[in-house]
């Protein structure tokens, strides 16, 4: 069973055409924070692949991890606000 569901879903802009996703868990978030993002590699983004990686284990509160996906994806500009 999927550990990490978020109390909301986080709405991000993805791919060439900008194509909306709406992440539901951590698994979905780590999914696509492994693929194709824009800024890989920045500290936010790690920050936000480690804490949904814990949250899948169940290590952290599911919600810390969607608010670290949040900034990282603000910081990405694919964040849909």
């Amino acid at each position: 069973m999927i550990q990490g569901w978020f109390s909301r879903p986080v709405e991000v802009a993805v791919g060439v055409s900008g194509s909306i996703r709406h992440i539901s868990n951590a698994e979905q978030a780590v999914e696509l924070l492994t693929g194709q993002w824009r800024d890989a590699g920045s500290a936010l983004h790690g920050a936000a692949l480690r804490a949904c990686r814990r949250a899948i284990r169940g290590d952290v509160a599911a919600d810390n991890a969607r608010e670290a996906f949040i900034v990282a994806a603000r910081e990405a500009h694919v964040l849909v606000e």
